[in-house]
C-alpha cells in the first residue's frame, strides 16, 4: 500500500522526492521506496523528512507512534512544584552552555534578568558568536497583560515588569542575531528554551508565574513534547511584532 500522506506532504510544500532526498542526506530512489511500498524510514531520516515537510512523523507514519510516545515520555528530565524550585544553577548551565538557540516566550520574565545581570551580555556575545535568540515579551499596552496582571492579583505591576525587561535587553537589543518582540497572545506556558533543553512553566489561573510548577525537557529524536512546545512558541513568533 502507498504511502499517500507522504505524498501528499511533499506535493502541499511544493516539493519534489528529489529536494527530499536531498535534504535527508538519501537516494531518491529511497524516497520512493517509502512512498510507493509505505517502508518507514530510520528514525533520524524520518525526523529530517517530517521537519522539512513541516508535519509530524507520526502523521506520515502512524506505526511509529509507540516509539514516539516511549520517546517523549524519556524527554522529561524533571519536576518542579514551583518556578522557584529550579535551582540557580539548573538555569545557570543552561545559560552557559546554549550556543546555538535561546528562545525566551514569557510576560515578564523580570525574575531571570534580576538573577542574571549579566544575561543580556551572555545574549550578545552568544548571537556574535552566531548564536540565534528570540525573546517574546509581553505587550504592555495590550488588553491581555492588563488582564492577567488582574488575574494574578498584582495588576499594573505585571505592565510595569514588562517594561522593565524590555529595558534590560536594550544593550542586547543593538547586537544582530538579537530578535525581541511583543505579543498579546493568551500565554498558557512561559517558555525558555536552550538548545537542546526546554523549560516549560505552565500557567494557572489565578496565580502568578512563580507560584505554578515548572517541567524541564530534554529533546529527542523522534519524540514530541519537546518539539510541541517549539510549535507553540514558532505560533506566537509569528504573530508578534518589533519591540
Amino acid at each position: 500500500m502507498a504511502n499517500e500522506r507522504l505524498r501528499a506532504a511533499i506535493s502541499a510544500k511544493d516539493e519534489t522526492i528529489q529536494s527530499v532526498a536531498q535534504h535527508v542526506g538519501v537516494d531518491p530512489k529511497s524516497v520512493e521506496r517509502w512512498i510507493t511500498t509505505d517502508r518507514t524510514p530510520h528514525r533520524g531520516h524520518r525526523w529530517k523528512a517530517a521537519s522539512f515537510l513541516g508535519v509530524d512523523e507520526v502523521y506520515i507514519w502512524p506505526t511509529v507512534e509507540k516509539q514516539a510516545e516511549a520517546a517523549s515520555s524519556s524527554e522529561l528530565i524533571t519536576y518542579y512544584p514551583h518556578r522557584g524550585a529550579v535551582p540557580t544553577s539548573l538555569w545557570s548551565s543552561l545559560i552557559d552552555k546554549a550556543n546555538d538557540q535561546i528562545d525566551i516566550l514569557v510576560y515578564g520574565g523580570t525574575f531571570l534578568f534580576d538573577g542574571f545581570p549579566d544575561l543580556p551580555q551572555q545574549l550578545t556575545e552568544k548571537a556574535k558568536a552566531g548564536g540565534q535568540i528570540r525573546i517574546l515579551l509581553g505587550d504592555p499596552d495590550s488588553e491581555m497583560v492588563r488582564l492577567r496582571g488582574e488575574e494574578e492579583g498584582i495588576g499594573d505591576d505585571l505592565a510595569a515588569r514588562a517594561r522593565i525587561t524590555r529595558r534590560y535587553l536594550e544593550p542586547a537589543a543593538k547586537t544582530p542575531g538579537v530578535e525581541i518582540r511583543l505579543h498579546d497572545t493568551i500565554l498558557y506556558n512561559s517558555i525558555y528554551r536552550f538548545d537542546d533543553d526546554i523549560l516549560v512553566n505552565p500557567h494557572v489561573l489565578g496565580a502568578p508565574a512563580g507560584q505554578n510548577p515548572a517541567l524541564h525537557f530534554r529533546y529527542l529524536p523522534g519524540a514530541r513534547t519537546f518539539r510541541h512546545y517549539m510549535r507553540s512558541f514558532d505560533y506566537a513568533w509569528e504573530r508578534g511584532r518589533a519591540a
